[in-house]
């Protein structure tokens, strides 16, 4: 089962781009965010006459996740509990059924919190707090499960082309790392630190200063992994070739491999 994370950047605008994608890489799932539309003006047709399932958790103009899936699913569930004033389209998680059993899906874009500190940095260190509760439930299922998406989060030092220019960015501080590690720890699985080693692997380059052309990146999608799913892992690789294509995110497409 090949299984993709893609943080969009508005999918009217990237439409094109992400139906060549997917008829070319053909992931069995595909999480996307960032959709920037309402659940009615996402355009489900076109996804469906590739041969996917469509789950939508849209908000006008900012936010949204969705899910394609070649497989039926067995429930989808939007929104991430812990706050019921919470209003942004952040989070969608879905059960599919493969031979083995199930896999389990949460399709997240977590904020970026900037301009920290401040309030926008003080609801993305509550948003994962409510994250890694939700993570703490569901691994006492003992199933497999992806936790995908766009998490605004630089793990490490070498996952940013220089790291003294993010000390004091949301994605980078402190709390923001202790929070991701914190997660981890629950005995979730980085997917990509489990197949790779590399400094300066990225899946996000801006739009401003030829950041793509001088290679400077972030690595900030992630795939994390319960122990069930960790065991099934075969490989995840970051797609690069998007971002170099006409009018494309700023983000890339990192998927993995799970042998179901």
């Amino acid at each position: 089962m090949k299984i993709a994370t893609w943080n969009i950047n508005g999918i009217k605008a990237r439409i094109d781009t992400l139906l060549t994608w997917l008829k070319d890489a053909s992931p069995d799932i595909a999480c996307l965010q960032e959709i920037k539309c309402v659940d009615e003006s996402f355009p489900s047709e076109q996804f469906e006459e590739l041969g996917y399932n469509v789950a939508v958790h849209g908000q006008k103009g900012f936010n949204g996740v969705a899910l394609l899936s070649k497989l039926p699913f067995d429930e989808t569930a939007p929104r991430l509990g812990g706050d019921d004033a919470d209003e942004q389209a952040r989070y969608l998680e879905a059960v599919v059924s493969v031979p083995s059993g199930v896999v389990r899906i949460a399709n997240l874009y977590l904020p970026n919190g900037n301009p920290a500190d401040g309030p926008k940095y003080d609801y993305k260190l509550a948003w994962m707090d409510r994250l890694k509760a939700r993570a703490a439930e569901l691994l006492t299922y003992e199933e497999p499960m992806v936790m995908a998406g766009d998490y605004n989060v630089i793990p490490m030092p070498d996952d940013v082309y220089n790291p003294a220019a993010w000390v004091d960015d949301a994605l980078f501080k402190p709390e923001t790392r202790a929070q991701f590690r914190s997660l981890l720890n629950l005995g979730l699985t980085d997917a990509f630190r489990a197949c790779h080693d590399e400094a300066h692997q990225y899946t996000f380059w801006d739009y401003q200063a030829g950041a793509w052309q001088k290679n400077r990146g972030l690595r900030i999608d992630h795939l994390l992994l319960s122990p069930q799913a960790a065991d099934l892992l075969r490989t995840c690789e970051i797609d690069t070739a998007p971002r170099g294509w006409e009018k494309p995110s700023d983000h890339v497409p990192i998927w993995i491999e799970l042998s179901v």
